[in-house]
């Protein structure tokens, strides 16, 4: 089982900007380590969206799930001062320091549900359906499926908006055991095989020790200034509260998962769709 500290490396050279997000994510060389795609702590979301980054991607780690490999990537002053676009200036001049990075996957495509159906069996649609449920992962729908297809295998990538319950601390314990309606959007739900089954062959994965230390592994750089807390360790502390008691508590977010599948595939609105017809 993968280990849950993280890799930190120097970034040394800007390469291209990603504007697909709207985070302005770009390829990033390091300096002994190859690329990355890296997530600035500059861009409009902040570092509580860096957060739900490393926590996601160590928790889908320790399911045994496939997400490029983690780390995180330390800017230097006056990197990428030759790029000439103003607003990625102002990005990465905010950027100094510790920022997000997944290891880039050259060639990778866009996951197409009609076209790699078959790269996907119904438990691994199940667990990736179940993580993101227990995350509240609102962003892997039809229209956003943050899936990457390479060397035929289906990646987990872009979990910033995760986790959003962090956006507003104060009344946090009351919204552990939330349910997670958005799940009935999800893209692999219809495909997803028995919920119920993905749950028991997770939840052992992620013990208090393992859960403890991907908290452990959040960047000090990217915690503090929340009134709600003391300290950092009092921050930590309540991310794993939150982790551990939405994990180990009535999951209504997995009761939500289950019905939302029996349901059948919801409906996405006309105006939230791409296409005109």
């Amino acid at each position: 089982m993968e280990s849950a500290a993280l890799a930190r490396v120097l970034g040394c050279r800007y390469v291209v900007p990603l504007r697909e997000g709207g985070s302005l994510p770009a390829v990033v060389d390091t300096d002994a380590d190859g690329s990355f795609v890296v997530k600035f702590r500059g861009a409009g979301q902040g570092p509580r969206a860096l957060v739900a980054e490393v926590l996601v991607a160590l928790i889908a780690q320790a399911l045994g799930l496939p997400v490029p490999r983690p780390a995180v990537v330390d800017l230097e002053d006056g990197f990428g001062r030759s790029e000439p676009d103003p607003e990625i200036q102002d990005i990465l001049r905010g950027s100094v320091g510790a920022n997000f990075g997944l290891e880039f996957l050259h060639g990778a495509m866009a996951y197409d549900p009609a076209v790699d159906d078959g790269l996907l069996t119904p438990e691994v649609a199940a667990d990736i359906v179940w993580l993101d449920a227990y995350v509240t992962n609102v962003d892997r729908t039809a229209r956003n499926t943050n899936l990457l297809v390479s060397a035929e295998r289906v990646w987990l990538i872009d979990h910033g908006a995760a986790l959003f319950f962090h956006h507003r601390w104060t009344g946090w314990q009351q919204r552990i055991q939330l349910p997670f309606p958005q799940i009935a959007e999800h893209v692999l739900l219809s495909r997803a095989g028995d919920l119920e089954a993905a749950d028991a062959r997770l939840r052992p994965r992620l013990d208090p020790t393992r859960m403890a230390a991907i908290v452990q592994s959040i960047p000090e750089e990217w915690l503090g200034d929340e009134p709600e807390f003391a300290d950092v360790s009092q921050q930590r502390e309540a991310y794993l509260t939150y982790l551990l008691e939405r994990l180990n508590g009535p999951r209504a977010w997995l009761t939500e998962a289950i019905a939302a599948q029996r349901r059948g595939p919801a409906t996405l609105q006309r105006r939230m769709t791409h296409r005109v017809v």
